[in-house]
Protein backbone atom coordinates (compact mmCIF):
# COMPACT_ATOMS: atom_id res chain seq x y z
CA UNK A 1 0.00 0.00 0.00
CA UNK A 2 1.33 3.50 -0.83
CA UNK A 3 2.33 5.67 2.12
CA UNK A 4 -0.28 8.25 1.17
CA UNK A 5 -3.67 7.05 -0.02
CA UNK A 6 -5.35 9.23 -2.62
CA UNK A 7 -8.35 8.99 -4.91
CA UNK A 8 -7.45 8.62 -8.58
CA UNK A 9 -10.95 8.39 -10.01
CA UNK A 10 -14.43 9.32 -8.78
CA UNK A 11 -17.64 8.72 -10.71
CA UNK A 12 -21.25 9.36 -9.79
CA UNK A 13 -23.25 6.12 -10.01
CA UNK A 14 -26.83 6.98 -8.96
CA UNK A 15 -28.88 8.21 -6.02
CA UNK A 16 -26.14 9.05 -3.47
CA UNK A 17 -23.59 6.47 -4.63
CA UNK A 18 -20.11 7.28 -5.89
CA UNK A 19 -17.50 4.92 -7.32
CA UNK A 20 -13.98 5.62 -6.06
CA UNK A 21 -10.68 4.18 -7.28
CA UNK A 22 -7.63 4.73 -5.11
CA UNK A 23 -3.96 5.03 -6.03
CA UNK A 24 -3.25 1.48 -4.86
CA UNK A 25 -5.94 0.05 -7.16
CA UNK A 26 -8.59 -0.50 -4.48
CA UNK A 27 -12.13 0.31 -5.62
CA UNK A 28 -15.18 1.18 -3.51
CA UNK A 29 -18.73 2.17 -4.24
CA UNK A 30 -19.84 4.30 -1.33
CA UNK A 31 -23.41 5.20 -0.50
CA UNK A 32 -23.63 8.64 1.12
CA UNK A 33 -27.43 8.46 1.44
CA UNK A 34 -27.72 7.92 5.21
CA UNK A 35 -25.13 10.59 5.95
CA UNK A 36 -26.81 13.19 3.75
CA UNK A 37 -30.43 12.41 4.67
CA UNK A 38 -29.86 12.10 8.43
CA UNK A 39 -27.74 15.22 8.85
CA UNK A 40 -29.37 18.22 10.49
CA UNK A 41 -26.61 20.61 9.45
CA UNK A 42 -27.86 23.07 6.78
CA UNK A 43 -24.55 22.92 4.87
CA UNK A 44 -25.02 19.19 4.47
CA UNK A 45 -28.81 19.21 4.04
CA UNK A 46 -28.49 21.18 0.81
CA UNK A 47 -26.80 18.11 -0.74
CA UNK A 48 -30.15 16.31 -0.57
CA UNK A 49 -30.50 17.99 -3.93
CA UNK A 50 -28.95 15.29 -6.10
CA UNK A 51 -27.88 17.84 -8.70
CA UNK A 52 -25.67 19.47 -6.05
CA UNK A 53 -24.52 16.12 -4.69
CA UNK A 54 -23.36 14.77 -8.02
CA UNK A 55 -21.46 17.98 -8.77
CA UNK A 56 -18.27 17.01 -6.90
CA UNK A 57 -14.63 17.49 -7.85
CA UNK A 58 -11.49 15.46 -7.44
CA UNK A 59 -8.83 17.78 -6.03
CA UNK A 60 -5.39 16.75 -4.81
CA UNK A 61 -6.51 13.14 -4.45
CA UNK A 62 -9.61 14.03 -2.45
CA UNK A 63 -13.28 14.21 -3.34
CA UNK A 64 -14.89 17.52 -2.45
CA UNK A 65 -17.96 19.59 -3.13
CA UNK A 66 -18.14 23.35 -3.73
CA UNK A 67 -14.59 24.31 -2.74
CA UNK A 68 -14.50 21.97 0.29
CA UNK A 69 -17.97 22.94 1.54
CA UNK A 70 -18.34 19.16 1.95
CA UNK A 71 -15.42 16.73 2.12
CA UNK A 72 -14.48 13.46 3.79
CA UNK A 73 -11.16 12.07 5.02
CA UNK A 74 -9.68 9.94 2.24
CA UNK A 75 -8.67 7.15 4.60
CA UNK A 76 -12.26 6.86 5.88
CA UNK A 77 -13.51 6.59 2.30
CA UNK A 78 -10.83 3.99 1.63
CA UNK A 79 -12.13 1.95 4.57
CA UNK A 80 -15.76 2.52 3.49
CA UNK A 81 -16.62 4.72 6.48
CA UNK A 82 -18.83 7.76 6.06
CA UNK A 83 -19.29 9.71 9.29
Amino acid sequence: MPKIISIKKAKYIDDYKIYLKFNDGKENILDFRNFILKSQHPNIQKYKDKNLFKNFNLEFGEIEWNDYDLAFPVYDLYKGIIL
